[in-house]
């Protein structure tokens, strides 16, 4: 992908992406996803490194990726506010169910994937080193190394996760259904889809991540292995909807 700099982005019209490149991040990879399933094109502006981020923060007030700001209007980091604003700017195809509580279904599901202590979360808490849980500002920090709970619990909570999205995946087939919530492809998939790389790394021709991290997401995990049926549900979601090979 071809980015611009924050210093260039800020004076440019429309909907700008604050991603970080070099790696399919799966929060970035859903938000690209979100926005390209529904035809709105976007600028991708790249997350500056480490130490250089003064103008990232004055801009989109953090200094984390994915951001996406819109014309004037306020920053979205989080991964609902940006699902949000692609449904508000193209609300067909729609990714969010119409039906209540299909919606609170999907959303919920979305969050154990996508949020605090959530699939992407977790898995990030076993990749972490522990020795820097106190460092202002770094990965381990904001990711809550210092509970100690969460994170010796981590491998068992990515494995539930991956069983609750199975038998829902199960559930959704023996109702002739091909999607993880309601007849239609939603968020949900989406972010499975983008996310399950952490655990199961689409091949190198497909997503040429670098080298080490892709050695990191090959990492066994004791006790967690992705259901096969989740797997093959990740290769039709990227094969019919999100194209392949990724670009990051």
């Amino acid at each position: 992908m071809e980015y611009v700099s924050v210093e260039e982005a800020v004076e440019l019209p429309g909907l700008r992406l604050v991603l970080g490149p070099g790696s399919p991040g799966p929060w970035n990879e859903a938000a690209k996803a979100f926005f390209r399933l529904k035809g709105i094109a976007f600028t991708p502006v790249a997350k500056p490194p480490e130490g250089e981020r003064e103008g990232l923060l004055r801009w989109t007030r953090q200094t984390s990726a994915p951001v996406a700001m819109y014309e004037k209007e306020r920053p979205r980091s989080g991964w609902a506010e940006i699902l949000f604003l692609a449904e508000r700017l193209q609300p067909a195809p729609a990714l969010v169910p119409e039906d209540p509580y299909q919606r609170a279904l999907m959303l919920g599901l979305c969050f154990e994937i996508c949020g605090e202590h959530g699939f992407g979360w977790t898995r990030r808490l076993l990749i972490l080193p522990s020795d820097t849980s106190g460092v202002h500002d770094s990965m381990p920090w904001k990711y809550g190394l210092e509970d100690a709970a969460a994170a010796a619990g981590a491998a068992q909570r990515l494995r539930r996760i991956l069983e609750l999205l199975a038998r829902q995946l199960d559930e959704q087939r023996a109702r002739g259904r091909r999607f993880l919530v309601g007849e239609n492809l939603s968020a949900l998939d989406v972010c499975w889809a983008t996310f399950s790389n952490m655990v199961a790394p689409l091949p190198h021709e497909q997503s040429p991540m670098p080298d080490w991290l892709r050695a990191v997401y090959e990492t066994p995990i004791s006790g967690v292995t992705p259901p096969p049926a989740l797997l093959e549900h990740r290769d039709f979601v990227f094969g019919e909807y999100l194209g392949l090979p990724q670009e990051f």
